[in-house]
């Protein structure tokens, strides 16, 4: 009676995430799975789907934690797979662009000239970014296969030890990442990690967003809005200089909604250190909140995001340059794309005025971030 329970509970949950799946919108068409099967240190690389019963679908690898497609319906309930990418694993190993919708650690964003020190004694990390330590470094977690388990149709769980002295960081590192496609169609991502040692922990995602579909053009005409009274102005490297600066009367003032274009042109220092958008914001507020959102008019797309992190880095596209060649063959061009990054601030560990990032032994990291998807 035992055994037959068993194999009923596993029959009715198989034909339920059976049946969820055929709630795919006719107009999504799904990569390949068998384009991502591939063994990367004895570590099987996979690709997963998640769906939710709008007709939503997100497929995530667990190469990198990479979300490589993600459809969401314009305001004619038209489908598009609004985040750049690649078709299979094989050209997110080798092009040139690594971090297309990547799990990002142990540290996003950059760390002058990859030091800092702790507890009177100085670390020294890999430096990948003009002499500074950038997004987890040579091989950061995008570079990683993560352990996973697809708990249900719309869910995603990935876990990942990353050991004591990876890329220079003090302590065992043990992170768990969930990724949910909800019936909000909203695309969560909750961050969980616990350590050994003390150690900076700053973790992001990093998809490559243009609301009309990948590789469909610019990004200029999207209008943004950031809930955030300041920024940190950066010096040469992207290097934060440790001051917080109003927005008030800068290009950076994305309180009231704009096209990302409209203030490009203006001649600004900071936009020319960054060659463009790729700047941490302070956002206003604390707790889970909304901070950040973005409208495409020609389709009615919109996308919220929402975090409990007080910073984001916004990024628009600046290093695209149309040489890489990702899905469906289209080009991704410059500033056809953009970034918005939930997160602590750049070079925090060298920066006594930003928030810590540092973990205690005992202590639980946890970092929240959500992209709703909406039309208008």
């Amino acid at each position: 009676m035992k055994y037959l329970t068993q194999r009923f509970l596993l029959i009715f949950f198989l034909t339920g995430i059976t049946a969820c799946k055929n709630n795919a919108h006719p107009e999504i068409i799904p990569l390949e799975a068998t384009a991502f099967e591939a063994t990367l240190d004895g570590q099987a690389i996979r690709l997963f789907t998640l769906q939710n019963t709008k007709g939503m679908a997100c497929q995530i690898t667990n190469y990198g934690g990479r979300v490589v497609s993600l459809w969401a319906p314009d305001r004619e309930g038209r489908f598009e797979d609004i985040v750049l990418g690649y078709p299979d694993i094989q050209s997110y190993q080798t092009n040139k662009e690594s971090y297309f919708g990547a799990l990002i650690g142990r540290y996003g964003n950059r760390i002058a000239e990859g030091r800092f020190t702790l507890n009177d004694s100085l670390y020294v990390l890999a430096t990948n970014n003009d002499g500074n330590h950038l997004h987890g470094g040579v091989k950061g977690y995008n570079q990683v296969v993560w352990e996973s388990i697809q708990n249900d149709a719309n869910m995603l769980t990935l876990r990942y030890r990353s050991p004591d002295g990876e890329e220079g960081y003090p302590g065992t590192l043990d992170i768990e990442v969930r990724y949910t496609l909800t019936e909000a169609s909203e695309l969560k991502i909750s961050y969980k990690a616990t350590t050994d040692k003390t150690t900076p922990v700053n973790l992001t995602h990093h998809s490559y967003f243009n609301l009309k579909g990948a590789g469909n053009g610019t990004i200029l005409d999207h209008l943004l809005h950031i809930d955030a009274d300041a920024f940190t102005p950066i010096k040469a490297g992207l290097i934060p200089t440790g001051e917080i600066a109003g927005v008030e009367g800068t290009p950076f003032d994305f309180r009231t909604p704009k096209p990302i274009g409209s203030d490009l042109n203006q001649t600004n220092s900071q936009l020319e250190l960054g060659f463009g958008y790729d700047h941490n914001f302070v956002l206003n507020g604390s707790g889970l909140r909304k901070v950040a959102r973005v409208s495409e008019p020609q389709s009615g797309r919109v996308l919220e995001v929402w975090t409990d992190e007080p910073g984001l880095q916004f990024y628009g596209g600046n290093f695209l340059d149309g040489s890489e060649i990702g899905k469906d063959n289209k080009s991704y061009a410059y500033r056809t794309a953009f970034c918005l990054e939930t997160q602590h601030f750049p070079d925090s560990p060298n920066q006594e005025g930003f928030p810590t990032t540092l973990l205690h032994p005992g202590e639980v990291y946890t970092s929240t971030c959500i992209y709703k998807l909406t039309t208008e």
